[in-house]
């Protein structure tokens, strides 16, 4: 018996009897030979973490664009904190932490420059329309390692598809990645609107603070220990009535005075225009795009090709990319 056998047999002994156990994964798009010493779970994790998509995420906005202080959340420092939310439930429920782990740390690397911002020009400007969750899975499948994939267990690609919008999760580590990010982005993103001055903490509504508690650290303790303790035992997780109608009520709070407050409004007209031209220049140049989108555009359509292009930029890249082609430059001295 070998390392990765001796941990699939651990799995059986530890995890809860509908947790998702790697020996019994749906399996791979291509067969591949197994690890010695890694599960099928564990080697999918490493490939998200080792992947160009990933490393981009640091350089991608969350709420903030391009923000001057250090201590305001990217895009990657969201999926990190999604990554440990979810493992912490996905650990005290006894299921499988690895599965979680991969399927949050894969979750976001589809999100467009500029965050929601970017991905609501996108969607607009792709005839089939555009969603960060199926972006991510397209990055998966068909944009990472040179065209090729990475060749994730099904189970890895269904949870980051369903971590949000209407496809439902099909194991309970891909439900924990969806409560993960929920309670993650919320809190996080209510913390950074603190800090920037956006929010003033006695804005924030009694009645949900009265519940969730007055300081960060309460909230998101309140939120993981109350998904914990109403889904022990249970092959689907759910919250209390109480805990539950109160985030809802902070999400609601959230959109009204910070996703969709307005505060914005001339930074997003911007980076609508930076995408909306860039769209606009490369479907009349794609040339000038790399030769693996150009690829694509024959296999799968020009402006499909030209969206994956630009969703891939990390925010300064699309900024630097519309000086580049729009915006005069100096005249050389001689």
């Amino acid at each position: 018996m070998n390392i990765r056998e001796r941990l699939e047999q651990q799995e059986y002994l530890l995890l809860a009897p509908y947790a998702s156990h790697s020996a019994e994964s749906i399996g791979r798009e291509r067969p591949e030979d197994q690890c010695n010493i890694r599960t099928d779970y564990q080697r999918d994790r490493d490939r998200i973490i080792h992947c160009k998509a990933f490393r981009r995420l640091k350089f991608k906005t969350q709420v903030f664009l391009s923000p001057e202080g250090d201590h305001y959340r990217t895009r990657l420092t969201h999926t990190l904190e999604v990554s440990q939310v979810a493992r912490t439930m996905a650990r005290a429920l006894r299921l499988n932490e690895d599965l979680t782990e991969a399927i949050a740390l894969g979750h976001d690397l589809g999100h467009t420059p500029y965050g929601h911002i970017g991905e609501r020009t996108l969607d607009t400007l792709l005839p089939e329309g555009f969603h960060h969750n199926e972006q991510s899975l397209r990055v998966i499948e068909k944009l990472e390692n040179d065209g090729k994939g990475l060749n994730l267990t099904q189970e890895v690609r269904q949870g980051i598809l369903s971590h949000s919008g209407p496809v439902q999760p099909a194991t309970p580590e891909a439900e924990c990645v969806r409560r993960a990010d929920r309670i993650a982005y919320l809190n996080h993103d209510l913390d950074d609107a603190l800090r920037s001055g956006i929010l003033r903490a006695d804005a924030i509504p009694p009645d949900c603070l009265k519940i969730l508690g007055t300081t960060h650290r309460e909230r998101i303790n309140t939120m993981i220990v109350d998904v914990v303790t109403h889904s022990e035992g249970h092959s689907h997780l759910s919250m209390s009535p109480a805990v539950e109608n109160a985030m809802n009520g902070l999400r609601e709070f959230m959109f009204e005075r910070v996703y969709r407050n307005g505060w914005r409004d001339p930074e997003e007209a911007r980076c609508d225009y930076v995408l909306r031209h860039l769209f606009e220049y490369y479907c009349k140049h794609p040339g000038e795009m790399p030769e693996e989108f150009v690829v694509i555009g024959y296999q799968d359509g020009l402006e499909r090709s030209v969206c994956d292009y630009l969703s891939c930029m990390t925010d300064r890249y699309a900024t630097r990319k519309f000086t580049a082609l729009f915006a005069p430059s100096s005249f050389p001295a001689f």
